[in-house]
């Protein structure tokens, strides 16, 4: 059964409900925060995501943040952001950018209902999977940029390369 045959008939469903019962299916592991905000555990190849995903009824925005533990030479800084610039080329459907004071790469995405728009269970799973596959894309390409010295460009080279043939 699909996500959204569970809830076509309840349109006022609130969106964070929707997340909960989302990450019930996935079996991952959550906390509902508040009302309006949950956080969650989501595993991925590299490491495990913090995901946070918070209502907003006065702008109608269901915002995701994707953080993982970063903590980057002094060093390697400018390389770490132009590398995110670079990165962030590629993405379509959010941004990424790092807290330095909490040593936190983070992705975000705020999903717009304006009007009393309903958001779908789809929806939400896709937000959810498109800043995971985020976060797994591009981990190589940062861990590379910080760690092994590699230029920016060369690292993205690696992370986005298509790979040929088959095992």
């Amino acid at each position: 059964m699909a996500l959204s045959e569970q809830f076509i008939e309840n349109e006022d469903i609130h969106p964070i409900d929707l997340v909960e019962y989302i990450a019930e299916h996935h079996e991952w592991e959550f906390d509902r925060i508040a009302d309006d905000q949950i956080a969650m555990a989501v595993e991925g190849q590299w490491r495990t995501y913090s995901i946070t995903l918070a209502w907003s009824p006065y702008d109608e925005t269901l915002r995701l943040i994707c953080t993982f533990e970063m903590e980057p030479p002094e060093e390697r800084l400018a390389a770490l952001y132009e590398a995110l610039n670079r990165i962030n080329d590629h993405c379509w459907a959010g941004a990424f950018t790092f807290w330095a004071e909490q040593k936190m790469m983070v992705y975000r995405y705020g999903l717009l209902l304006a009007g009393d728009q309903a958001v779908a269970p789809d929806q939400v799973d896709t937000m959810i999977n498109a800043a995971v596959m985020s976060a797994e894309r591009f981990y190589p390409a940062l861990q590379l940029v910080t760690w092994a010295n590699r230029a920016p460009e060369e690292a993205l080279g690696i992370a986005i390369g298509e790979t040929y043939g088959r095992a």
